[in-house]
C-alpha cells in the first residue's frame, strides 16, 4: 500500500559487494520479510476489522451500526498515523531505527494477541497497542532500507521497488488468510491469524539483524542524557495522565466513542496547520524554501483527497462488498473481505509497468504534480464508477457482480502507485533543510488527516443511497484532481528541483 520512505543517510558505511538477495544487499531480505509480515497482519486485520464491528454479536461481532463501525474504524487509522509522527521522533532521538523497528513490533503482535481473545476489552487494548506499534515501526522500517546503500549506489532505486513489492504482496495475502478465517471459523481466530504473521516477521527480523547497518548504533540524533531523561519522564508521565483522564471521563460518561473519534478528527485537522504555520514562519527556511513550500501544501491536500478515497477500500467499500455484491466468480465462493485482496495484487503487478513506462517515456514523461494529479482523478473514478452497479434498485438486497469492485479497486491501485511514489519523492525534495528528518512526519499527516475526515464523512453512509454517497465523494475527487491539473503551470514553476 503506501509506501514511505526516508533518505536517512547511513550512520556506518555499508558494505558495496554485498549482493546475496537478488544482487542487493542481505539487509534488504530481512527487512522486506518484516514489511511482508507487518502488511500481512496490519490490512487482514483491517479487511475484516469493520465486519468484525457491523456483525451482530450472535455472530461474534460489535453489533455497531454500519455508520459507526465505518467512524471507528477510520478513526483507529488516524490514531496509527498520528502516532507515527511521534514514533519518527523517538527512533530520531531517543531510541535508534532498529530498536524502535524491534518494540513497535512486539506491541504489535501483542495487540494482535490481544484481539484474538474474545471481548471488547481486549479488543480495544488490541487496537491500541497495534496503533503505538505501527508507529514505532513503519515510519522507521524504511530508514533502515536506506542505511543499506551509499549515497552513490545505483541499486538504491531497484532495492527500494523491490521492498515496496514486499508491501503489496503482504497487502495481497494478508485478507485472504484473515478473511476466511473470520468466515470459516471466527474473527478473533482472523486476529489470531494475524498475530501469527507478525511474530514470523519479528522472528526472521532479529534472525538477520546482523545484516542491517546501524543496528548497534544508538539515537542518530540522541538527545544529551540530562534532556533525555527529562524526556522519559515526560512521556511517561503524560502517558500515566492521559490513561487516568481518559478513564475517569470515561466513567463520567463524558468520553464516548463517538465523542473519541471527534476529537481525533480535530487533532488530525490543527496538526498539520500547527506544521506548517511553524515550518512558514521558522527563521531556519530561507525564502526560497518558503516558495517551495507553497506547492507543497497543495500536494499534500491532493494526498488527503486521494487517501481518504484509498482507504476506505478497507472500510465502506468493504461493507458494500459484504452486503451487496455477489462473492463468487466461476462458480468458487470466496469471502467478502477477499475484495481488499485485489488491490494489493493491482499494485504488485502495475507498479513495474508503471515504473517501465516512466523509464521510456525518460524526460517526455509528465511532471510529478500532474503524476499525482492523475492518481487523485483516478481514485475519484473509482468511487463514480460504483454509481453504476448501486443504482437503479427498488431495495437494497441487491447484487452487484464481482468484477464491478475489482474493476473500481483497479482504478484505485493504479492510482496509487502514480501517487504515492511522486508525492514522497516530492515531500524529500521540497522540505526545507532544517525540517529534512521530519519530512516523514509531513506524509504521515496527510494519510492522519484523510482518515480523520473519513471517520466524519463515513457516519452517513447508509443513511443516504449508495449511488449519492459514492458519487459526490468519487466528484469531489475528480474535481481536486482536475484543479490540480490547472496548477500545473504555476507548480512546475514553483517546484524546482522536483520534475
Amino acid at each position: 500500500m503506501s509506501p514511505t520512505a526516508s533518505d536517512t543517510q547511513p550512520t556506518q558505511r555499508p558494505h558495496t559487494d554485498d549482493h546475496a538477495f537478488f544482487g542487493q544487499p542481505r539487509g534488504l531480505m530481512t527487512l522486506t520479510g518484516l514489511e511482508v509480515w507487518e502488511r500481512f497482519s496490519f490490512l487482514g486485520m483491517q479487511a475484516i476489522l469493520v465486519l468484525y464491528f457491523a456483525d451482530t454479536v450472535a455472530r461474534g461481532g460489535m453489533g455497531m451500526s454500519a455508520g459507526t463501525a465505518l467512524s471507528v474504524s477510520a478513526a483507529y487509522g488516524t490514531l496509527v498515523y498520528l502516532v507515527s509522527v511521534a514514533g519518527g521522533w523517538l527512533a530520531d532521538r531517543m531510541l535508534g531505527s532498529y530498536r524502535a523497528v524491534l518494540y513497535g513490533g512486539i506491541l504489535i503482535a501483542c495487540g494482535h494477541y490481544a484481539m484474538a481473545v474474545p471481548t471488547d476489552a481486549m479488543t480495544w487494548i488490541g487496537l491500541g497497542l497495534i496503533s503505538a506499534g505501527t508507529g514505532l515501526l513503519k515510519p522507521n522500517v524504511a530508514t533502515l532500507v536506506g542505511k543499506l546503500y551509499r549515497t552513490d549506489d545505483d541499486r538504491r532505486d531497484a532495492g527500494f521497488a523491490l521492498y515496496y513489492m514486499g508491501i503489496n504482496i503482504g497487502a495481497f495475502l494478508g485478507p485472504l488468510v484473515t478473511g476466511w478465517l473470520g468466515d470459516h471459523a471466527s474473527w478473533h481466530w482472523g486476529f489470531s491469524a494475524a498475530a501469527f504473521g507478525m511474530t514470523l516477521g519479528l522472528i526472521q527480523y532479529v534472525l538477520g539483524r546482523r545484516h542491517l547497518a546501524g543496528r548497534k548504533h544508538s539515537a542518530e540524533f540522541a538527545l544529551a542524557p540530562e534532556p533525555m531523561r527529562r524526556a522519559v519522564r515526560l512521556i511517561v508521565a503524560g502517558a500515566v495522565l492521559a490513561a487516568v483522564l481518559a478513564t475517569a471521563l470515561s466513567l463520567a460518561g463524558w468520553l464516548t466513542m463517538g465523542r473519541f473519534v471527534d476529537l481525533l478528527t480535530l487533532v488530525s485537522v490543527i496538526a498539520p496547520v500547527v506544521y506548517f504555520a511553524v515550518m512558514f514562519r521558522s527563521p531556519r527556511v530561507t525564502a526560497e524554501e518558503r516558495g517551495r513550500l507553497r506547492p507543497y501544501v497543495v500536494l499534500f491536500l491532493a494526498s488527503v483527497v486521494f487517501n481518504f478515497i484509498l482507504f476506505q477500500a478497507y472500510s465502506t467499500m468493504i461493507l458494500l462488498a459484504s452486503t451487496n455484491a455477489r462473492t463468487e466468480i466461476f462458480g468458487f465462493h470466496f469471502p467478502a473481505s477477499w475484495y481488499a485482496s485485489a488491490l494489493g495484487a493491482f499494485e504488485v503487478a502495475l507498479a513495474p509497468v508503471v515504473a517501465a513506462v516512466w523509464s521510456r517515456m525518460g524526460p517526455r514523461q509528465p511532471h510529478a504534480s500532474n503524476k499525482i494529479a492523475i492518481g487523485v482523478v483516478l481514485g475519484g473514478l473509482s468511487f463514480l464508477l460504483m454509481v453504476l452497479p448501486t443504482s437503479g434498485h427498488s431495495g437494497d438486497t441487491y447484487k452487484m457482480a464481482a468484477w464491478w469492485i475489482v474493476g473500481s479497486y483497479l482504478l484505485l491501485g493504479l492510482g496509487d502507485v502514480l501517487l504515492e511514489t511522486s508525492g514522497m519523492s516530492a515531500t524529500t525534495k521540497l522540505a526545507p533543510k532544517a525540517f529534512a528528518s521530519q519530512t516523514m512526519a509531513l506524509w504521515f499527516l496527510s494519510l492522519a488527516l484523510a482518515n480523520g475526515i473519513q471517520s466524519q464523512v463515513v457516519k452517513i453512509y447508509g443513511e443516504v443511497s449508495n449511488p449519492v454517497y459514492f458519487g459526490v465523494n468519487g466528484a469531489i475527487a475528480v474535481v481536486g484532481g482536475a484543479a490540480v491539473v490547472a496548477a500545473a503551470p504555476w507548480l512546475r514553476r514553483t517546484m524546482h528541483p522536483v520534475h
